[in-house]
Order: structure tokens, then sequence, then C-alpha cells
């Protein structure tokens, strides 16, 4: 279990390195993942020590909002200035985020059909 949580964390660590040495306008966690993804993807699967600590910090996740929380209480000011295109940012990336998994589901419902078909 602690091999799988070093995993991530060293991956997450490797995202913010690769981030901050190539200016990437990503963030370093984001591209961490997509490692992870990638690995998870040569291994063929998740290992149950990856999954018990995933599980587990799944189990927590509400406890990682503490930190957004007070950063949006902290810079109210700054929110009150720009709630119309925060509105608008969240509004239309629902939206997208909506359309592109209905997209996504059709066509990889279409394809399973046809594959069992």
């Amino acid at each position: 279990m602690l091999s799988a949580l070093t995993l991530l964390l060293v991956l997450q660590l490797v995202g913010e390195a690769i981030v901050v040495y190539f200016d990437f306008p990503l963030p370093g966690p984001v591209l961490g993942m997509l490692l992870l993804l990638i690995i998870l993807f040569l291994r063929g699967g998740v290992s149950p020590s990856l999954s018990q600590v995933a599980q587990g910090l799944l189990q927590r996740l509400s406890m990682l909002f503490v930190p957004a929380g007070v950063g949006v209480t902290t810079h109210l000011v700054l929110i009150k200035d720009s709630w119309q295109a925060i509105s608008l940012a969240v509004v239309i990336s629902t939206l997208l985020g909506i359309i592109v998994t209905a997209v996504l589901m059709t066509i990889l419902t279409r394809a399973r059909k046809h594959g069992d078909g």
C-alpha cells in the first residue's frame, strides 16, 4: 500500500517538474494522472494496492475541498468583481462537459453494439 501511495505522489511530482521545466499550460497533478493512465495501460490494469489507496482517497475526497473553500473566502473581493465571468465559465464548461460525455457515450455504445453483433 505504501508503494501505491508513493507511486501517486511521485507521478504528481514528475508532472509538476515537467510542467515547470517545459512551461506547460497544464496543472502538474493533471499531467501526473495522465502519466498514471499510461502506466496503467502498459501494466494492463490497476493493482490491488493501488485500488485500495484510491478507494481510501476517494472516501476522504471532501477533505480536499477545504483548502479550496478557504481560498474562495480569502478572495471574495476578486470573486465579487468577476462574478459574471466566473458564472459564464462555470455554465459553459458544465455544458461542454455534458456534451462531450454524451457524444463519447454514444460513440462507445455504438462501437460496443457493433462489436457484439
